[in-house]
């Protein structure tokens, strides 16, 4: 099967950069939620448990109506950045169950109250909560008491490559009989009004089929197995008098549907047999307990057959086909990943047979591949405005990503999430192609080489950060992902195509980044938001300038990848061999400006790499944070053997030759013996400053949780700041939601956990290990006795990390924390989320609630 058609569309479309025409930016409020339903998308669709093609031309999705809703649930709710007391915050119930690469099977499963959706209630009570309080959840609502919701399983299952069989399973969860609208809703996305398509159209052709016909994707018909109750068909146009007040041309406009069930008014479909949308309507009620199943097929339609006939060998289809179908490709799932968790090394841990862990790790998947969405954003026709249509302000051609006219997105990509994040970040989706790999390689490298094609990378070499601002800067984590992705699939093109692609970015950063020319590097937030004591994306405090332990950190850990892929590439095209040397040097050069920081800084202080803050007076502050700030330059270790050097002979010669005026322990090159050594360590870190460090971060007052290494060390718990030009500039440990503005109020790293992160230290440990093997051990946790080699330590962390999913004795997972029983659903403890970030403390799951991008990292622990 391929990807034409998947799990493509958003759940959120609706307050995105791409659909804001706005003077100031704001794209919260410039399609909020509350136009989502009446307003036509410039650049995508959302909807619920959505289905679409590559290009996102005819998507599927699911509506709902409870007959107490003010409207139908057609999208997934959540609060605006400004409305929610921790930022952007979606307030439902969904889970994803199961997906394949390619989408022959997949299933989701949403949970709809019975009772009215407490929208209103949701806003005010959390614009009434502070940055030190909780967010208010649906389940705090009391809304799921008693069980009064539906559980709604939607699956897709291929028959072929342009075929799916969909199937809905509703179920009553509570004690009384409850009523539900079910529409499942067929539609094309609207290009015709910005003149780039013809319209397409809809129209009955059976008494249960609806044939959908547009000029390039070609004729599909849309079947459904039960009579609907009503079989509605609209435009999908804007509503401009509900929105402007201004008349709309034709009565069948978007939001039709919901205007006829909320308002109990159907005769307007009455002489309406077409459009751009559709859905057949079920109106059901449901006894306590019960379970009804709808099932549809969308199919395309063979160029020689009528859609009569071919509606006719549907119908047969159902009563004979459909369910084998179904349980064919269920079974198809299950073997392949049974597949996957006992042949690849990724997926294979010491304790990979438990079914708990087996259990995580699918759903980690899942989650992974719903995240796939379609993406586009042409940048240059953003500022310019399309025909016939308004013309977007003056002030937006220089404002936000102005400068990135050449960025032209139509890809499906690996979004962080499908709702709170539903665009790509740069270094998120490293993250998520090394996540995806042990499943589809081919699909990982792709994603790893989308943003080095020229409709991504900026003439300079910027790679585009995330949407709300392009030439914000990234950890530059793709060479290393690059070569994890590599060693999985020997495919040297990819390799060859990774390694020119990234060529260009590891000059942006030398230059762009490194302004004093002293090998100490900037970079602003890099990723990790407000762990520092200001805003580093900023002006500098006192005027002047900071070298970032951080930035010089990720610099030499992308030269030493990129090290490591030119060695791989040179064993049989010897041009690459030249970069081998180049990237070390620059390596060592880094290497040398490290040593002059500490020798000016003097106390190395466990071991830790800090900010220097450089005023113009010529006073150097070190910012001494405990954080992972800090440890990021303990990343940058590459270990070598004496048979990868012997690949490029010039570079052995130098290396030799290095060795011999310098110093082994030099703080750049350790050997593993002496006289005749057969593996050298390229790294910052001695072996003594190796163990101080290590012992801080497995030190349960400092770094080392329950559930992981946090973000900044708990010695801070009482605070830590510096005073520049008379004003204080301070930070705390704060295991859970920081009480920081800084960066909107959604930037969470002074105390939680994260994935990436963690992910990246557990990687650094076993890279260490095969240099240092068993001769070299720390105490885990600091204090308890307990020594354990690099690679134990790294299999301790990771037995953390599950342990935030994983149940424990009461069956209970502390990504939960403890959720009131009566008020959660009943097998509420069954499904798994893959938050954000964890609560440093309990473990708990904070931030999205879906970040399934890099958070499926555990997937590969």
């Amino acid at each position: 099967m391929t990807y034409q058609w998947g799990t493509y569309l958003a759940e959120r479309q609706w307050g995105t950069v791409r659909e804001d025409y706005s003077a100031e930016g704001d794209a919260w409020n410039y399609f909020p939620h509350d136009h989502a339903r009446s307003r036509v998308y410039r650049w995508g669709e959302d909807g619920l448990a959505g289905w679409c093609d590559d290009q996102q031309r005819l998507c599927f999705a699911l509506a709902l109506w409870n007959g107490r809703d003010p409207i139908l649930k057609e999208r997934l709710f959540g609060l605006t950045n400004g409305e929610g007391n921790h930022g952007e915050d979606v307030k439902e119930l969904y889970y994803y169950e199961d997906n394949t690469p390619t989408h022959t099977y997949a299933r989701m499963r949403y949970l709809y109250p019975q009772s009215e959706f407490p929208y209103r209630e949701l806003i005010e009570v959390n614009a009434m909560r502070g940055r030190d309080e909780p967010e208010y959840e649906l389940t705090d609502t009391g809304i799921f008491k008693d069980n009064r919701y539906f559980d709604i399983a939607v699956e897709y299952a291929k028959s072929a490559v342009n075929a799916v069989c969909i199937q809905i399973t509703i179920r009553n969860c509570g004690p009384d009989a409850a009523p539900l609208w079910v529409l499942p809703t067929l539609w094309f996305r609207n290009r015709w009004s910005f003149g780039l398509e013809a319209k397409p159209g809809m129209q009955p052709v059976a008494a249960n089929a609806v044939l959908a016909q547009h000029a390039d994707l070609g004729d599909y018909l849309f079947s459904f197995e039960k009579t609907p109750t009503h079989l509605f068909f609209t435009e999908n146009e804007t509503n401009t008098e509900h929105l402007f007040n201004s008349p709309n041309a034709s009565p069948f406009v978007k939001d039709l549907f919901h205007r006829a069930l909320v308002n109990n008014d159907f005769a307007v479909f009455e002489n309406k047999n077409d459009g751009t949308k559709c859905s057949p309507a079920y109106q059901l009620t449901l006894a306590a307990g019960e379970t009804t199943t709808l099932r549809f097929c969308l199919t395309q339609v063979p160029e020689k057959m009528t859609a009569p006939a071919f509606s006719a060998q549907q119908t047969h289809f159902f009563a004979q086909d459909f369910e084998k179908v179904l349980q064919k490709q269920q079974a198809a799932a299950d073997t392949f990943y049974t597949g996957i968790f006992e042949k690849h090394p990724g997926c294979t841990p010491f304790d990979a047979q438990t079914a708990a862990l087996l259990h995580l790790k699918r759903r980690a998947f899942a989650g992974l591949l719903w995240s796939k969405q379609f993406y586009e954003y042409d940048v240059a026709r953003w500022l310019e405005g399309d025909p016939g249509q308004p013309k977007p302000p003056q002030s937006r051609k220089h404002g936000r990503n102005a400068a990135w006219r050449h960025l032209r997105a139509a890809d499906v990509i690996l979004m962080p999430d499908t709702w709170e994040y539903p665009w790509f970040a740069a270094w998120d989706l490293a993250f998520h192609a090394l996540a995806l790999a042990p499943i589809d390689p081919g699909f990982a490298q792709s994603q790893l080489l989308l943003l080095t094609d020229p409709r991504y990378l900026s003439t300079e070499g910027d790679l585009p950060a995330y949407e709300w601002r392009f030439d914000d800067l990234n950890p530059p984590v793709q060479a290393w992902a690059a070569w994890q992705v590599y060693r999985q699939t020997n495919d040297r093109d990819f390799l060859q195509r990774i390694f020119d692609g990234l060529l260009p970015h590891v000059h942006y950063w030398e230059s762009k980044e490194d302004d004093n020319g002293n090998c100490l590097f900037e970079g602003g937030f890099l990723g990790l938001d407000n762990i520092s004591l200001f805003d580093r994306s900023q002006g500098i405090p006192g005027g002047g300038h900071l070298d970032q332990s951080d930035g010089t950190g990720w610099a030499a850990f992308q030269y030493l990848f990129m090290l490591r892929m030119a060695l791989e590439l040179s064993e049989t095209q010897p041009k690459y061999g030249a970069y081998v040397q180049t990237f070390f040097r620059r390596f060592e050069q880094v290497a040398v400006a490290l040593r002059a920081v500490e020798a000016a800084m003097g106390d190395d202080f466990q071991g830790f790499y800090f900010d220097l803050l450089n005023l113009p007076n010529g006073e150097r502050i070190p910012l001494r944070i405990h954080s992972f700030v800090g440890l990021i330059p303990l990343f940058a270790g590459l270990s070598l053997g004496v048979e990868d050097l012997a690949l490029v002979p010039d570079f052995e010669d130098f290396f030799k030759s290095f060795l011999q005026k310098n110093n082994v322990s030099n703080g750049c090159i350790f050997a593993d013996n002496d006289e005749h050594p057969t593996r050298y360590l390229l790294s910052f870190i001695p072996p003594e400053r190796l163990g101080k460090l290590l012992s801080a971060v497995f030190d349960s007052a400092e770094m080392l949780a329950d559930y992981g290494i946090r973000s900044v060390s708990k010695r801070h718990e009482d605070g830590i700041g510096v005073k520049i030009d008379g004003q204080y500039f301070g930070l705390r440990y704060i295991p859970g939601e920081s009480d920081s503005g800084m960066y909107g109020g959604n930037s969470n790293w002074r105390g939680p956990v994260w994935m990436p992160v963690n992910f990246l230290l557990v990687d650094t440990l076993r890279r260490y290990h095969v240099f240092y093997g068993d001769a070299f051990t720390i105490e885990v946790p600091a204090g308890s006795g307990r020594r354990l080699t690099l690679g134990e330590a790294a299999d301790e962390l990771t037995r953390r990390l599950h342990a935030l999913f994983l149940p424990n004795a009461a069956g209970s997972r502390a990504l939960y924390g403890t959720p009131d029983p009566a008020a959660h659903p009943a097998d509420f403890q069954e499904h798994i989320l893959f938050y954000e970030y964890f609560h440093a403390d309990s473990g708990q799951g904070l931030g999205a609630s879906h970040q399934t991008g890099w958070t499926a990292l555990v997937g590969m622990l």
